[in-house]
């Protein structure tokens, strides 16, 4: 998905452009990594870019359909994640200083960047070539941003036991709740007197 700046009229630009789910997979599970979640179903990006100080600032949301299995007892959960973010996108001219005009203002820029430092209001801030914005980054990065640490099917999952392995949320199987370390089971062979 690539617009060009000059598709960006001065009431801005609306898009609702679909995620595939070949991209989604690959942002999932692609390029020797994997995280856990597969894509389900592809979505639509609905998205409104306009020009504000030489750059130019996306708003956009869309639902990832993933699934996962359940941290706790294994079985497949299915998530839509809402996903909904604002970019502020600054043209590599202005972040090299090509338009700055005074020479301490450049300076200072320089030093901060080599310094290690960043402004706070920069956090949200994505260098882009000023002629064309490539869509697709985006969405991989906001993916990956939206996913749970975790995947649990319910909150209150009891999981898998123990020591037979049997799914807590199905049945209560017949092992002994009260389970000792085998690292400390010698201990309980002491006598006091």
């Amino acid at each position: 998905m690539v617009v060009k700046i000059e598709q960006i009229q001065e009431t801005g630009l609306k898009l609702d452009e679909p995620i595939g789910l070949e991209l989604l997979q690959e942002v999932l599970g692609g390029a020797g990594r994997d995280t856990g979640f597969r894509a389900t179903r592809p979505s639509t990006l609905h998205a409104s870019l306009r020009k504000v100080s030489g750059g130019v600032l996306v708003q956009g949301n869309f639902t990832a359909h993933v699934a996962a299995p359940c941290k706790r007892c294994l079985v497949d959960v299915t998530l839509d994640l809402p996903v909904s973010f604002t970019l502020n996108l600054v043209p590599e001219s202005l972040v090299r200083g090509d338009d700055l005009g005074d020479k301490d203002e450049k300076d200072d820029r320089e030093q901060g960047e080599t310094a290690g430092s960043f402004e706070l209001e920069d956090a949200d801030e994505e260098v882009f070539d000023g002629k064309t914005i490539d869509l697709d980054p985006i969405v991989r990065e906001q993916v990956l941003l939206a996913l749970p640490m975790n995947a649990v099917c319910r909150e209150d999952c009891k999981g898998l036991c123990a020591q037979c392995g049997q799914n807590l949320n199905e049945k209560q199987c017949g092992c002994e709740q009260k389970v000792i370390d085998p690292r400390l089971a010698p201990l309980a062979n002491i006598k006091l007197n």
